[in-house]
């Protein structure tokens, strides 16, 4: 026995993990839970379009991820059908409601560390509680979606969302793990304690045997109540009644006017010639900018066979360049993320029909149950955009009524000529940009088919400094990544938990009409539905 003993570090996962892809030729849905992609793959198979099947399965990850995104939370969407020009941008992100007043959250002195690293807010009233509420747009989004590209009536897009609701969200040991990262905080509030931790704990999958449900509160109501109402009754009706009513008990500032006023908008997407071909890019407040940026430094990069060690090393330094000029160009506007700190609460969803229509969307409630408040009356759970906008008065991304705040989403779409060939986009905050662009690279640049791409490892890069690298790259990239400049690599795993990459999904589409979607690997409950 030696006199001294150095433990090896620890592993997770002592397993390789495989996701199969979905192959067909009749529509494909890709979500992070496979219950909702089924939702939204009974849209396609009755012959509703990529339009119906997104709205479904988006509605759906409310009562089946209330985690990661819901009723009470924001997004942005991305669509095109084949013959379009350029892509569309849904615009469904995050506004500050009118009463929103920077006096409310006053600073304790010290810096938080949470999700990012704003200063501390006394109670942090930005991060938890009715005053971290901005203006909930998803159900807006949704219904401008169906609106302009739906074919089914919502009260059938609606109905397997109602079943399901009324089923329940599964209590398995992935929903223990979620609600017990959370339970500190659920504590606080009433209604999010009474569904989420009976007992005053998190709800435990069986030791033997098949896991049980258990309902959202009044969330399958509500779900019921817009179905047979209409997606307008959340900003005008009854739905929104019960919402400003619970608010104002509460003491935040969200009110009815907000969200009778409540609009989603299409815009153009940001057209970026790639390859010979075009990527459309989310308009508004995302990461589009950003990768855009990575893109150019790109442009001149060698392609091989496969990703080399010098094009990981040259990527990370182009990533880490262009996030250097994003937050010099923005100042203060966005926030430095703390690599330590909590998980980001958001969904990614993809869709393709049988006509060739795809939509990629990415929905969020921002941190991990967003404001951790369920509203008691209506069941839907809040975001907390506030902690989106800089807490120092003054500054270029201050909180103020009515403002909208920058954001990391990047749904995007690749298209050759008028036809859209891929569809993408992942949850994860800063790290979306990095997951999004290499899945796109492995595929449209590398050759690679979607399956194969999902498990190749990834580096990440969330700022002008640092780079994580999946433990499973070589140490010939390892070692490029340190000589390119990018820093000595921070080598994790890519794992269910901790959380250390963005978590993509992708549809690919050719020529002949067949397609192929893949989801994360590493999400347990993901997975890619196709329809014959």
């Amino acid at each position: 026995m030696p006199d001294a003993y150095t433990p090896t570090p620890h592993t997770t996962q002592h397993w390789d993990i495989h996701k199969p892809a979905a192959r067909g030729g009749g529509g494909m849905v890709v979500a992070q839970v496979k219950v909702a992609a089924e939702a939204g793959a009974a849209m396609l198979a009755a012959g509703g379009t990529a339009a119906d099947a997104a709205v479904a399965t988006a509605f759906a990850l409310a009562t089946l991820e209330p985690w990661n995104s819901g009723l009470g939370g924001i997004g942005f969407a991305q669509v095109m059908r084949p013959g379009m020009a350029l892509a569309e941008t849904f615009d469904f992100g995050p506004v500050a409601p009118a009463g929103l007043d920077s006096s409310a959250f006053p600073l304790t002195g010290r810096m938080k560390q949470d999700l990012f690293t704003w200063p501390e807010v006394v109670e942090d009233r930005n991060i938890h509680g009715p005053l971290s509420f901005v203006i909930p747009s998803s159900v807006a989004g949704y219904a401008l979606l169906h609106e302009r590209h739906g074919r089914l009536p919502i009260r059938e897009v609606l109905a397997p969302v109602v079943a399901l609701a009324k089923r329940g969200l599964p209590q398995d040991w992935y929903t223990t793990l979620k609600v017990g990262a959370a339970a500190g905080v659920l504590r606080r509030y009433a209604e999010s304690a009474r569904i989420y931790l009976p007992d005053g704990l998190p709800p435990v999958a069986p030791y033997q045997g098949t896991p049980g449900f258990f309902t959202l509160g009044a969330l399958p109501a509500t779900l019921e109540r817009l179905q047979q109402a209409g997606l307008q009754d959340f900003y005008t009706g009854e739905i929104a009644a019960q919402i400003a009513a619970d608010v104002r008990a509460m003491g935040g500032v969200l009110s009815a006017a907000d969200l009778a006023g409540c609009r989603a908008r299409v815009l153009p997407a940001v057209a970026l010639p790639w390859r010979g071909k075009t990527l459309m890019l989310s308009n508004g407040l995302t990461a589009a900018p950003t990768m855009a940026r990575v893109l150019a430094l790109m442009a001149d990069a060698p392609i091989g066979a496969a990703p080399s060690p010098a094009w990981y090393g040259r990527l990370a330094r182009a990533m880490q360049r262009a996030y250097g000029e994003r937050l010099a160009g923005l100042g203060e506007a966005e926030p430095p993320r703390d690599p330590q700190g909590a998980e980001t609460c958001t969904t990614h969803l993809t869709v393709c029909d049988k006509d060739g229509m795809m939509v990629a969307m990415t929905t969020t409630l921002l941190s991990s149950f967003g404001s951790r408040v369920v509203l008691p009356r209506s069941g839907v759970l809040m975001n907390n955009g506030v902690m989106w906008f800089d807490p120092r008065p003054g500054t270029p991304n201050a909180i103020a009524p009515g403002k909208r705040p920058l954001t990391n989403m990047s749904p995007v779409i690749l298209a050759s000529g008028d036809q859209p060939e891929i569809a993408a986009g992942a949850s994860g905050g800063r790290r979306i940009m990095a997951a999004v662009l290499q899945m796109l690279s492995f595929v449209s640049e590398f050759g690679m088919d979607p399956e194969t791409a999902a498990h190749h490892p990834r580096i990440d890069v969330s700022g002008p400094e640092g780079v994580t690298a999946d433990r499973r790259l070589p140490a010939e990239v390892l070692a490029a990544l340190a000589a390119a400049g990018a820093g000595v690599p921070e080598v994790v795993e890519h794992s269910a938990i901790p959380l250390n990459f963005a978590c993509p999904n992708l549809i690919q589409r050719g020529p002949g009409g067949a397609v192929t979607g893949i989801s994360d690997a590493m999400s347990p409950w993901s997975a890619a539905v196709a329809v014959a």
